[in-house]
């Protein structure tokens, strides 16, 4: 089937970059791209006038949440309410348990893959919390989810989560890593069979990556061979890291280094290596490392960094800076790693971080924070056929409505986008081909329900931390209001 899509505003490729095109058209026959420019006069099965709106390349999302966020109740607390939300020590050792049922985490997974689409993401390689869990993700559950990511419609990177480690909180209170290798070796065996058995679907909508969690979580030994699974399967590993200054402290106390010599002693670098946050390099305001030409060897290395300037505001953290990283070399890509999923409101966190932490108004510009969410994910997922509208190319693009009163004037399209637009304005969605967001919804989707099982989930979800809690006698509340209830 032939379809022609009009809009006042096209985002085409051109010579290796993104391109404006007022009053375009994109042609798609199945699931690519045929033509996009002006004038087209062949076949069409179906015309789709957009009107005033922006047609462009799907945002590819390379830290999504595939889960129901913790962010709102954490994100706020102070920092002797915040460790009492690690595993203690006694749950670690006597007491961890699944808090959700299979069929439960498929809610949760259901819920954040159809938020992802509606935000106009349709590439996403998942992040989940393991707090809730009796370990990480297991072979099972990600097969669930990549059933799922088919079934609505969604391009998904996904593997098993797998750790070593755990991060607690002892009874005195000291922040520490408690291990388990035998868990660790587990879930890595069970992440690597997931990449065998899922490495390249019929459909393409599903392919396997390598999720290790926190590097202060994994084993020397567990680092060295995601490093030797991934270059024998080819695909991507993607792995949290410089994104804490605890991070930095327990991995000088276990090692005696720095998360990027040992990402390069365990031959990480040597991979398809996309690190999420990547903030805390030496020479960071917050990290007391002096500056060793780390940002150089990551974009030697062909290190990709997932940047996720909304949840890294969140947390009162910032990458110092965008434009500094561009600079070297390293090839940006972007996440949105909290809830809502919105790339756009990303987009634009970004772009106004990077002017505060540079001091230039021309700091983080609305083009490159936009060349991050589409060529700079495809990129690091080395993917020509992605993030861009040329033919050839996957049908995957978003119309965004520009149109509702709260946009308002309507300049450069990509600054518009940036300034005044959200998720909200994210009118279609179209993944291989395939609408799978219609005026908003998902088609098939009860959103009512959905969101009721999902809210009874969180409730699930925030009553655990209690059992959880290293001083559960403490009498301040773990999650007081933000005023007092009458």
């Amino acid at each position: 089937m032939i379809t022609l899509v009009r809009a006042a505003w096209v985002i085409g490729y051109a010579d290796g970059d993104h391109a404006i095109i007022a009053d375009g058209e994109v042609v798609y026959e199945d699931a690519r791209i045929r033509f996009v420019g002006r004038g087209y006069d062949g076949p069409a099965d179906r015309v789709i006038d957009a009107g005033n709106a922006i047609v462009g390349p799907g945002f590819i999302d390379l830290d999504a949440l595939a889960d129901i966020d913790h962010a709102l109740i954490d994100c706020w607390q102070t920092p002797a309410n915040l460790l009492r939300l690690q595993w203690s020590e006694d749950y670690f050792r006597h007491r961890r348990r699944d808090v959700f049922s299979p069929a439960e985490r498929d809610v949760k997974r259901e819920f954040a893959f159809c938020q992802l689409l509606r935000n106009g993401i349709t590439t996403a390689m998942s992040i989940a919390a393991e707090t809730h869990s009796a370990w990480a993700e297991t072979y099972d559950e990600m097969a669930a989810a990549a059933a799922l990511a088919r079934r609505l419609g969604l391009r998904a990177y996904l593997g098993p989560s797998y750790r070593c480690g755990v991060n607690v909180a002892r009874a005195d209170g000291r922040r520490d890593v408690l291990w388990d290798e035998a868990e660790g070796q587990r879930g890595f065996q069970e992440a690597v069979r997931f990449a065998r058995d899922f490495s390249r679907s019929e459909d393409d909508l599903v392919r396997a990556c390598l999720l290790p969690c926190r590097l202060e979580t994994l084993s020397l030994d567990i680092m060295r061979a995601t490093a030797a699974a991934a270059r024998e399967l080819g695909c991507p590993v993607r792995v949290h890291c410089l994104q804490g200054t605890l991070e930095l402290q327990l991995l000088q106390a276990q090692h005696g280094k720095t998360p990027v010599q040992l990402l390069a002693d365990t031959g990480l670098l040597e991979t398809q290596l996309l690190i999420a946050h990547g903030i805390y390099i030496g020479g960071h305001s917050r990290n007391p490392h002096p500056y060793a030409g780390e940002l150089e060897t990551l974009a030697g290395a062909g290190v990709s960094v997932v940047h996720c300037p909304m949840t890294s505001l969140r947390y009162g953290s910032a990458l110092e800076s965008f434009d500094r990283y561009r600079r070297a070399g390293v090839t940006l890509a972007l996440g949105t790693d909290s809830y809502p999923p919105d790339m756009i409101r990303n987009m634009e966190y970004g772009s106004t971080l990077a002017r505060w932490i540079d001091g230039r108004l021309d700091a983080g510009a609305a083009a490159d924070l936009y060349r991050a969410a589409t060529l700079g994910g495809a990129a690091a997922l080395r993917r020509d056929d992605l993030g861009r509208l040329a033919p050839g190319c996957l049908a995957d693009l978003i119309v965004v409505d520009l149109d509702a009163p709260r946009v308002g004037p309507v300049d450069d399209p990509i600054r518009t986008l940036l300034m005044n637009c959200t998720g909200e304005n994210v009118r279609t969605v179209v993944v291989n081909g395939r609408t799978v967001v219609e005026d908003g919804e998902l088609p098939g989707v009860d959103a009512a329900d959905l969101r009721r099982r999902a809210q009874a989930h969180f409730d699930v979800m925030k009553a655990a931390y209690a059992e959880r809690d290293y001083r559960p006698s403490e009498a301040e509340p773990l999650f007081p209001p933000s005023f007092r209830h009458l």
